[in-house]
Order: C-alpha cells, then sequence, then structure tokens
C-alpha cells in the first residue's frame, strides 16, 4: 500500500506513525515545503526570549530520524502543486532545482496545516517585518533582533500576539500592540479580557484598539507603521493577524472546503473524494458543544487528528469525537484559560443561555501565597448543560479548565460539577473547588 502525505510536521507525522504502528509493509512518503519535520509551533515564542535556548529544542523528531529509524521517505524543500484525485497522482517540484515529480497513491493525506494571513498593505515588502510560523521564521527574526531595535510593533492580538508581546518585553524591548477589533484575545468575552488588558498595561505594552493598520513605511527598512488613526515609529513589526488553511492548490480537485478554505472532513478524517483523508489545521474540526463543524486551529487537535487519520487510513478504523475549544496560554504573570463557547458565541448561536462569574481563590485561604482566580461559566438556559468557561488568574487555571473541558465533553450539568471527587489540600485547593463553588449559585 502506498501512502503519500502532504506536510511533515504535527498531523501529518502522527499519521505517518500511526500507519506504521498499524501496517508493517506501508510505503510511505512525506512532502513537506519546509526543511524541518515535528516539532512544536507553539514553543517559538519561548525560543525567542532564550527561555528555549534554540529551535532546535523544539524539534521531536529529525528528518534523519523518520528516514533511517522509521523508514519513511521524508522528503524537504517539496512544493505541491496539484493534485489527480481521479488517477489518485499528486505532482510537485523540489524548491532547491524547480525539478518536477509525480507520486501515485493509494491513500493520500492532507495536512498542510494553515499559513499567516499577511494583508496587501503598502511597505510589506520592507526589511524587518516579520511573521512567526515556522523555525525559519523564528531564526530570522532572532537575526533582526539586534540593538539597534528598541521599539517593535506587533499587528494582531490573538494567541501568538500576545505571547509575542511578552517575550518581547522580557528582552527589554518597548511594545505596541495594535489591535483592529475593541478588545485583546478575542477567544473571550469583553469582561474577561479587560483583565488581559490590565496585565498588558502593568507590564507597559502600548495597546491601540479599533485600530486598522493601513501601511508600512521606510527607506529600505520599516520605520513606522501606519493606521487609520495615527503613524507610530517602529524598528521592528510582528504581523500576527491569524492564520488560514493552507489548501489554495486543491481548489479544482472537487474536495469540499468550507468558507474559511478548511477542508470538509467526516469523524474518520475522510474527505468528499475516496482515498484522500485531511487532518489537522487544514481540516475542520467538529465542535461538541456548538454541534457543528468549526476551525479552531490548535497543536493538541492536529495530532489527535493525524493519529486518527493514519489509523484509519491503514484500515484500523477509529473515529474522531471532536473538540470543545480548549486552550491556556501565559501572559505575563496570567494563565489565560477558556473552553465551551463564550457568551458572544453562545449569542451568535441563538443559544438561550445563563452566567455566573465568580472571584475565588486557587488554594485555602488561610494558607500562604493565595492568588486570586476570575471565573466565568456559561450554561444553558432551559436544560443547565455547561456550555463553556472561562478563567484567569496567576495559579490554578490549568487544572480547573482541564476539568471543565471533560465535563463538557461529557455534558455534564452545572450543578454536576458539585458532585466531582476533586483534590484538596491546603496548599492546593479549598474543601469547594472554585469550578463547585460557583455552581452553587444555580
Amino acid at each position: 500500500m502506498k501512502y503519500v502525505i502532504i506536510g511533515g510536521v504535527a498531523a501529518g507525522m502522527s499519521a505517518a506513525m500511526e500507519i506504521k504502528r498499524t501496517d508493517d509493509s506501508a510505503e510511505i512518503t512525506v512532502l513537506e515545503r519546509g526543511k524541518d519535520y515535528s516539532y512544536g509551533q507553539c514553543g517559538l515564542p519561548y525560543v525567542v526570549n532564550g527561555l528555549i535556548p534554540s529551535t532546535e529544542k523544539v524539534i521531536a523528531r529529525t528528518v534523519e530520524t523518520f528516514r533511517e529509524k522509521y523508514g519513511i521517505d521524508a522528503r524537504v524543500h517539496t512544493k505541491v502543486t496539484s493534485v489527480d484525485t481521479e488517477n489518485q497522482q499528486v505532482f510537485s517540484f523540489y524548491l532547491d532545482s524547480d525539478q518536477p515529480f509525480t507520486l501515485t497513491y493509494d491513500r493520500l493525506l492532507i495536512a498542510t496545516g494553515s499559513d499567516p494571513i499577511l494583508p496587501e498593505w503598502p511597505g510589506m515588502d520592507l526589511d524587518g517585518i516579520h511573521t512567526l510560523k515556522t523555525l525559519r521564521d523564528t531564526n530570522a527574526l532572532m537575526d533582526d533582533i539586534t540593538e539597534r531595535v528598541e521599539h517593535v510593533t506587533i499587528v494582531g492580538a490573538g494567541y501568538i500576539g500576545l505571547e509575542m508581546a511578552e517575550s518581547f518585553r522580557s528582552i527589554g524591548k518597548k511594545v505596541t500592540l495594535i489591535q483592529r477589533g475593541d478588545q485583546l484575545a478575542k477567544i473571550f468575552d469583553e469582561d474577561m479580557s479587560k483583565l488581559i488588558e490590565k496585565e498588558a498595561v502593568y507590564h507597559q505594552v502600548d495597546i491601540k484598539l479599533e485600530e486598522e493598520v493601513t501601511g508600512f513605511s521606510g527607506k529600505n527598512r520599516v520605520e513606522a507603521v501606519m493606521t487609520d488613526k495615527g503613524t507610530y515609529s517602529t524598528d521592528l513589526v510582528l504581523v500576527s493577524a491569524g492564520v488560514k488553511p493552507n489548501t489554495k492548490f486543491l481548489q479544482d480537485t472537487g474536495i469540499q472546503m468550507n468558507r474559511e478554505g478548511a477542508i470538509r472532513v467526516n469523524a474518520y478524517m475522510e474527505t468528499s473524494i475516496p482515498n484522500v483523508y485531511a487532518a489537522g489545521d487544514c481540516a475542520t474540526h467538529y465542535h461538541i458543544i456548538k454541534q457543528l463543524d468549526d476551525y479552531i486551529p490548535l497543536g493538541t487537535t492536529s495530532n489527535k487528528q493525524g493519529r486518527i487519520a493514519g489509523a484509519n487510513m491503514a484500515g484500523n478504523p477509529i473515529t474522531f469525537k471532536g473538540i470543545v475549544g480548549t486552550s491556556i496560554m501565559k501572559f505575563f504573570d496570567l494563565a489565560l484559560g477558556r473552553t465551551g463557547i463564550t457568551e458572544t458565541e453562545a449569542e451568535r448561536l441563538s443559544i438561550p443561555y445563563e452566567v455566573e462569574i465568580r472571584e475565588d481563590t486557587n488554594h485555602a485561604s488561610y494558607y500562604p501565597g493565595v492568588e486570586t482566580l476570575h471565573t466565568k461559566l456559561i450554561y444553558h438556559q432551559k436544560t443547565n448543560q455547561l456550555l463553556g468557561g472561562q478563567m484567569i488568574g496567576r495559579q490554578g487555571v490549568d487544572k480547573r479548565i482541564d476539568v471543565l473541558a471533560t465535563a463538557l465533553y461529557n455534558q455534564m450539568t452545572i450543578q454536576q460539577l458539585q458532585d466531582l471527587d476533586l483534590a484538596y489540600a491546603p496548599p492546593y485547593n479549598s474543601v469547594w473547588d472554585p469550578l463547585q463553588k460557583i455552581s452553587r449559585k444555580t
């Protein structure tokens, strides 16, 4: 059986390894447009500020490991131009030499991930304007952070924008954060986002909300960012305006996609075309709470979908159960956690809901080192089923968000949180966990 995988990072290599476990005789060819395989993109902001010493440290397995230990034909610097789904062929070429080649497949996995959104702003070709998605991006950015760079401007306040604001501040750079919307971190509701904004201001991040970037100016290197409200001098720019699925090369294949360009897949990671599968940041993700296909590109989901795709491609039918939209990030001294849907999403989906908000402590109030936890729960107005939760604080956010994610996966009601047997000792919790205290209000 010949397997071809397009994309050699999270989903692609999770699939390749699962195929190897399931089908000993598999012939696997992986096509990767970069030079690096199987690395943790989420660790890149911490490479920039030196917490992780180099990009090599975020590589899980090297290209050589896949070739020599697992017998995978792992190719680098290859670009796929098109796929003939009728004759089951992939057309590609080597970026280093422009030499074309064609592969036939019995099973094909599209795991091409996502690309940064780069609006066609004037001046985008100036030196000093960066994105952060790959190891190459990271190394280029680090090479450009010299002593002459005193002021950095970040465009976009999502995951990468916020993490990089912290990263640049930690190495002594002045930071301006420009967001076209009216709040930071749109994955949170506005009231919770105010806590994030307060933390940013405390750490001297200059925030510009409701400003639209219109272009960049400079001679050879960027010197200023222009918006619809002003012009700001800068020494370096990081564009973090979101991502889009890398699927443009599939437009004439008949493979069904959503309006964002994400490939529609079923629970077996199958596309609308026989023998073609998709997984990760280029595919849709079934959302258990919304009960529809969503697009929330995260590393955890990519690895899960990749493993499931590989198993099904190799003849071991297992299904992807879906996501509940769980994520957490570090922002200066705070942990920002969320799962399920927000109040904003509930309104957009016309779901009747109620909200509970509570400020509590991360452990017993009499034990030293107590910190504040801000918690918001959303639940169904009629059934009391949990719909989502957001939590922000210095300590204890991670364990509670995972509890909520588990509760959402199992479609529990807000009252059933009170019945959970959660760990307690004064250094870690109160006799009633904050999630149980907030659930008693209903």
